[in-house]
């Protein structure tokens, strides 16, 4: 496994992999429609890409042509998506989008 320290969450992902946190302690739920996948995670950032498709930068808010990434923020993380090609709606308790190739819904599960 990879000793890269997670910026954002000061681990390693072995030492992620160890600690006691639980579904319960996320507080994002991110499902696709298709076939109902599903996944957690504790913080959330949508990725803004140059042309030639490198990372460009970060931002808090949903826009069309961002790719959701849910954390841990490293090579590791949780789920990528493809970049947002429709905003369905947006509420600060639920976002359902649109990518290349998915329909998702992602909601607050917890206050943090």
């Amino acid at each position: 496994m990879s000793k890269l320290r997670s910026p954002k969450l000061g681990l390693t992902f072995d030492e992620f992999q160890k600690t006691s946190l639980t579904i319960d302690d996320c507080n994002w739920q991110l499902t696709r429609d298709r076939d109902g996948l599903t996944r957690h995670s504790f913080a959330k950032e949508w990725i803004e890409w140059n042309e030639d498709g490198t990372y460009k930068e970060s931002h808090e808010d949903v826009a069309l042509g961002l790719s959701l990434v849910m954390s841990p923020f490293n090579h590791y993380y949780t789920w990528m998506t493809t970049t947002v090609t429709e905003i369905v709606e947006d509420t600060e308790e639920r976002i359902k989008f649109k990518t290349e190739n998915s329909n998702y819904e992602l909601k607050r599960i917890n206050n943090g």
